[in-house]
């Protein structure tokens, strides 16, 4: 009852305020006109309009009323500079308090029971950081007044600490819109609006947010480095530890810029990318591939046949393709672009102090002004007994470990049902190999929408691979040479033998043994970072996989370019990284690519979305290549052809992906995709077709029918 009756009174009080118009006397022209009446006023008894003034200003913010800054100016006005900025400082920081205690008694039990969970990292970091971030946005007044009250007050801070840190962070802020205040109480004609003070109070409104954003960095910097000497000067600009993808896209872009930079690579340049993930494995793809047509060759009109192979040869064409393209990732070529490649560990000693335990044997030491922190993921392997004894590969092994075979692994196990899983046990299978799959969610490559996922595991199990679904694995045993992994399904044990066992139940970034526990970088299954991929320390930033939340060799690069833009341009300008448009495709058979979101995203996120879809077997290309299979899937704001997502299932999907990404990153809709001409017969003209559906689903029914008529009339 005390809380409806304290909502009723602040009820009341609102609707007062609006219906005696007093919302009048809070503008710029109410101000301006009754200017003079208050000066009358003040001057009579300044004390007692001081007070008045105060407690109206209280009032005004502690109801999150509209005119706090035009009181502010007015303060300024009626009471010059010392005295207008004191009144408001206080007035201002007791209306917020209020505010803030209203917020917290009526909201914040509600709040925290019902979001607790998901509140938790936010009420630890209010706990640990929650004064300095309120003094950030006090500080900037660009954040709205009123709405920093009402929700600081649903947060565990302390109520003293709030004042105190409301008191002490407007001040400045007060004290420029104060001064602007004093600036207009001296009009006395239209000319004195350009007069030199006047410009230069506004001149301080307008960049003080910038003045107090480098401010805030000062005071950041110094919380953060305390306890460390920054040297005087450096070796270099920029160290990248990493030499994959992020790694690499870094150092070449300090490189152009003719900054002196050094890339630190423990083991083999290109990372896991071109040495065990993406390479190696769209070149196996393409080997079975060409294994599976060859199997239905009579879908070309030729007569099929069981291939025969050489499985060390298969293996060795995946090593010659790794070679052919190391050049492009390897030490001298960067070393001629300028970047100096060292070969070694890099461990952080200090925010600008990098030791490498060089291949070659002994230490080295080197200081830079900014580091970037690249140093990508490795494949998780799950804690399952036995595994270790019966023994596994994951995507960093087995492409050694199997070139030594003379044929794939008769009875191969994969674990996991995410796109590694399922490309590689799709090609295995078709190379020959008893492939089981393992996955203990429902359905495989769970992110997808359902049919996605349905179509994919369908032509997974056309290709022979055995599919145990809602299976999690319990433990593996061996007994001689046997080797078993026990699942479970539905509260019973079943046993699977296999000869090979590949572990593909995702990565996890490679946090440990460079420095960053030292120094106190926050992680949290990746390196903890800002939008401007800044660490806890300014100067030491994080990209690719180490960074999250993608796990995507193009994302690694794309974060690269902010990392070292930032990391070298950073006093001038920053750049927050853009996770807008991200595109990503699953290389299975037939391709699975998407951008943007899927019908299973936009549901679960409450998105409103109309959907489109073209089926490819109505595609003269696809027909002609007998891979009539698939679907182009775009999702659109209702009633206008902006697009949400894309999905693509099909033959070259990740190809034909590109056009809605660009579509996508530059705001064109599907009405620019249906008035760009498409090479007839090509694969790419089913992202035509696609948009052809939209605009016949949005057709001018009324404007057709009227047309009917006019056609009707000029035959006569």
């Amino acid at each position: 009852m005390k809380k409806i009756g304290l909502l009723v009174c602040i009820f009341a009080l609102a609707v007062g305020f609006f219906y005696f118009d007093l919302n009048q006397l809070l503008t710029l022209d109410g101000l301006k006109s009754g200017l003079v009446q208050f000066e009358t006023w003040r001057r009579d008894s300044p004390i007692f309009v001081g007070g008045v003034f105060l407690l109206l200003y209280v009032i005004v913010t502690a109801l999150s009323l509209p005119g706090a800054v035009i009181m502010t100016l007015a303060a300024g006005a009626l009471f010059g500079l010392f005295w207008g900025t004191l009144i408001v400082s206080f007035a201002s920081s007791i209306g917020a308090t209020l505010a803030f205690l209203v917020s917290r008694y009526l909201l914040q039990d509600t709040v925290q029971s019902r979001f607790g969970d998901r509140l938790k990292a936010f009420n630890e970091g209010v706990a640990r950081d929650g004064a300095f971030y309120l003094f950030t946005v006090r500080l900037v007044p660009i954040f709205p007044f009123f709405l920093i009250n009402l929700l600081m007050g649903l947060t565990t801070i302390r109520a003293f600490t709030f004042y105190w840190v409301s008191q002490v962070g407007m001040f400045v802020g007060t004290l420029v819109y104060v001064n602007a205040g004093t600036q207009l109480g001296q009009l006395e004609s239209l000319s004195g609006i350009l007069s030199p003070s006047l410009l230069l109070s506004f001149v301080l409104l307008g960049v003080f947010p910038l003045m107090a954003k480098k401010i805030l960095d000062v005071i950041k910097a110094r919380r953060v480095y305390a306890g460390f000497t920054k040297p005087k000067s450096f070796d270099r600009n920029m160290i990248v530890i990493g030499a994959g993808a992020g790694g690499l896209v870094s150092a070449y872009i300090a490189a152009t810029v003719k900054a002196k930079v050094t890339l630190i690579e423990a083991h083999k340049m290109g990372g896991d990318c071109l040495n065990y993930g993406c390479i190696p494995s769209k070149a196996l793809i393409k080997s079975a591939k060409v294994a599976h047509q060859m199997r239905h060759a009579e879908n070309y009109g030729l007569n099929s046949s069981e291939p025969t192979f050489s499985f060390k040869k298969v293996m060795q064409r995946i090593h010659d393709v790794i070679a052919k393209i190391e050049p492009h990732d390897s030490v001298e070529r960067y070393s001629k672009m300028g970047v100096d490649v060292v070969q070694g560990y890099a461990k952080l000693i200090d925010p600008w102090t990098v030791e490498i335990q060089l291949n070659e044997g002994g230490t080295k030491r080197l200081t830079a002004r900014s580091v970037v922190l690249a140093t990508g993921a490795r494949p998780f392997v799950p804690n399952l007994p036995g595994l270790e004894e019966v023994g596994y590969y994951t995507s960093d092994t087995m492409w050694e470990a199997f070139a030594k075979l003379d044929e794939p692994p008769k009875r191969l196990v994969v674990l996991g049902g995410g796109p590694i899983g399922c490309e590689l046990a799709q090609s295995f299978a078709r190379l020959g190999s008893t492939v089981t799959q393992v996955e203990r969610s429902a359905r495989i490559m769970g992110r997808e929408d359902e049919e996605v996922s349905a179509m994919a595991q369908e032509s997974l199990i056309q290709d022979g691979v055995i599919m145990l679904t809602s299976h999690s694995a319990v433990r593996c045993e061996k007994e001689g040479e046997a080797k078993r992994l026990i699942v479970e399904h539905d509260g019973q044990e079943s046993m699977v033998e296999f000869d090979a066992l590949i572990c593909a139940v995702g990565r996890e970034a490679r946090l440990e043994g460079y420095g960053l526990e030292n120094l106190g970088i926050e992680t949290k299954g990746t390196i903890v970072t800002n939008d401007y991929l800044e660490t806890l320390y300014p100067n030491i930033f994080a990209a690719g996989d180490v960074a999250g939340p993608y796990q995507f060799t193009h994302v690694a690069a794309h974060q690269a370019w902010y990392a070292a833009v930032n990391a070298l341009f950073g006093t001038f300008k920053k750049f927050r990284v853009d996770y807008r448009v991200i595109p990503w495709t699953t290389f299975v058979d037939p391709e699975v690519a998407r951008v943007g979101l899927s019908e299973q995203d936009a549901k679960e996120k409450g998105i409103a979305y109309e959907m489109v879809r073209y089926e490819l077997d109505d595609l003269d290309r696809a027909i002609a290549d007998s891979a009539a299979k698939g679907f182009v899937k775009v999702l659109t704001v209702p009633g206008k052809d902006k697009i949400l997502g894309v999905t693509i299932v099909g033959e070259h999907a990740g190809d034909l992906l590109a056009e809605f990404v660009l579509a996508m990153k530059h705001g064109l809709g599907l009405n620019k995709v249906l008035g760009t001409i498409h090479t007839y017969p090509t694969w790419a003209e089913a992202n035509k077709y696609a948009a052809g559906e939209w605009k016949r689903a949005h057709a001018p029914q009324r404007i057709l029918n009227w047309l009917e008529k006019y056609h009707t009339w000029r035959r006569g």
